[in-house]
């Protein structure tokens, strides 16, 4: 079995990097499977150097192609040439993507057209927002994949609604559980706290990095505000994007209530979720990374993918409404009540899950 999986943004290669484990696993034990990796280059990161990829334990790319910085269809295009060339060399059973960036788009449009197969890591997931771009992947990857894992078992519904399971009975919907959980299983103790900064016992952990926030005057110092008079009483920690950065200071806002770091790898962000309070953020990932590790959250969006966690109430979806923001943070002891459902994204195996559904497909239509 030869999967070539595609790739294009660091949460991406993490997500990823179980499912890798699993496939050099069962190579291990005997199994005939060959992963080819390709990084598209959509998100360029200067802390993807070899040390990440040792530090995480994750396989290096086999292709690099370097598109980035382009409008979407531009970078889109550009993908699918250059992945067809490769697709055409190495001759996949498979082409496996993750998520909703325009590399899974490129990546399953690319293999359809050479009518190779289609797997998708986290399908169903719907914003209902079709104004965002990565809805518009999601949905498109979604309809042309032939194997489709699903974290939850909301998102299996999602697509037997749309029809997806009975689409000319050429596609498989696999409730695998969610392959973030196997990582935050797999790298929790492998956390290690972020060097030269001052962290108080109870600190909050926030994030600010989506467009509709950070473009958006009003929403974003509304944010800003609440969380000020939040760090009045509790340290609030805050990684903060360059990008994020220049837009607060070239709006005067004043940051100095809070406790602003740079950026942070994988292993330093386990850490900050593991050790602090709560967590409040606009990033799909980090909701879920809360709740693996029991942590209420607060999510500064108008919408999430991931409602069974707002219909759980571990998660309060607040918007970007000063108020909104203080009333969640003030009934913060209620979130420590609700009663965690650890099977809501599967029991950890999704990995494992992933590579038999895989194998078991490739034997029956062989």
């Amino acid at each position: 079995m030869k999967i070539v999986t595609i790739l294009g943004a660091r949460p991406q290669f993490i997500k990823a990097g179980s499912v890798s484990r699993e496939f050099l696993h069962q190579a291990k034990l005997g199994e005939e499977v060959t992963e080819v990796i390709v990084h598209t280059g959509q998100h360029y990161d200067s802390n993807m150097s070899n040390v990440f990829f040792e530090e995480m334990h994750i396989p290096k790319p086999n292709y690099s192609l370097g598109i980035g910085g382009n409008s979407h269809g531009a970078m889109t295009g550009q993908m699918i040439e250059k992945i067809e060339e490769i697709l055409l060399q190495e001759k996949p059973d498979y082409v496996l993507t993750y998520g909703d960036t325009n590399s899974t788009l490129a990546g399953a449009i690319s293999a359809s057209k050479l009518n190779i197969k289609v797997a998708h890591v986290e399908a169903g997931l719907r914003s209902f927002n079709m104004s965002m771009p990565e809805e518009i992947n999601r949905i498109l990857t979604d309809r042309i994949s032939t194997l489709l894992f699903c974290p939850t078992s909301i998102a299996v519904d999602n697509l037997k609604k749309e029809g997806i399971y009975n689409w000319k009975n050429n596609s498989e919907l696999v409730f695998s559980g969610d392959v973030m959980k196997d990582g935050a299983v797999f790298y929790k103790d492998l956390a290690v706290k972020p060097s030269g900064v001052e962290i108080d016992d109870n600190f909050i952990l926030c994030t600010i990095h989506r467009a509709e926030n950070t473009d958006n005057i009003d929403r974003l110092t509304n944010i800003i505000s609440a969380l000020n008079e939040i760090a009045a009483t509790n340290q609030v920690v805050l990684p903060l994007h360059p990008r994020t950065r220049k837009i607060i200071r070239e709006r005067n806002l004043d940051i100095n209530f809070l406790t602003i770091i740079d950026p942070v790898g994988y292993l330093n962000m386990i850490w900050l979720i593991k050790n602090c309070s709560l967590v409040m953020t606009d990033s799909g990932g980090l909701q879920k990374e809360a709740y693996f590790f029991i942590k209420p959250c607060i999510t500064m969006r108008d919408e999430t993918e991931w409602t069974e966690l707002v219909e759980s109430g571990a998660n309060r979806l607040v918007g970007a409404e000063k108020n909104s923001i203080l009333h969640a943070f003030k009934e913060t002891n209620e979130f420590l009540k609700i009663e965690h459902n650890m099977n809501l994204y599967g029991d950890g195996k999704a990995s494992k899950i992933i590579f038999d559904s895989l194998k078991r497909n490739l034997i029956n239509n062989s």
